[in-house]
């Protein structure tokens, strides 16, 4: 503790700059957005956001948020990676429903899911009604 308060931790300072590279504000916002351009920067706004929701998911798993199965239809590269994890677009079918759910989530490279395969979807809390891809239930 110094004079002026707490300082932050590496990962906390990262996590801000993070946040205003995401947001578009602050120094490296601005430099971010100028240095890429307009598609690519929401290139990385998407790769940032598809991060946050993988934080997101542990968390609320973590809380003890209820989970609900599903089946994956259809998988599709997007051709990024988040910390060497593909970045994937999903298709995936309810249980006893013809309702198809699109989401686009950063999947282990280890269990990339299959046409077939269940997987696991947590309630968004952000968005009544949304999921978030909780992975196929079993610990890495």
């Amino acid at each position: 503790m110094g004079i002026f308060g707490r300082r932050k931790s590496r990962e906390e300072r990262a996590a801000d700059i993070v946040g205003k590279v995401a947001s578009g504000k602050g120094f490296y916002g601005r430099t971010t957005r100028a240095f890429l351009g307009g598609a690519d920067f929401a290139r990385v706004q998407q790769s940032i956001g598809a991060y946050h929701s993988t934080v997101e998911v542990a968390q609320l798993l973590a809380a003890g948020a209820p989970t609900t199965p599903a089946t994956v239809v259809s998988i599709g590269d997007t051709g990024r990676l988040v910390n060497f994890d593909p970045v994937v677009d999903l298709v995936l079918r309810l249980p006893g429903g013809a309702d198809r759910i699109a989401l686009q989530s950063v999947v282990s490279k280890l269990r990339i899911p299959r046409a077939g395969d269940q997987v696991l979807l947590v309630a968004d809390p952000a968005r009544p009604g949304g999921y978030l891809y909780a992975g196929d239930g079993v610990a890495p």
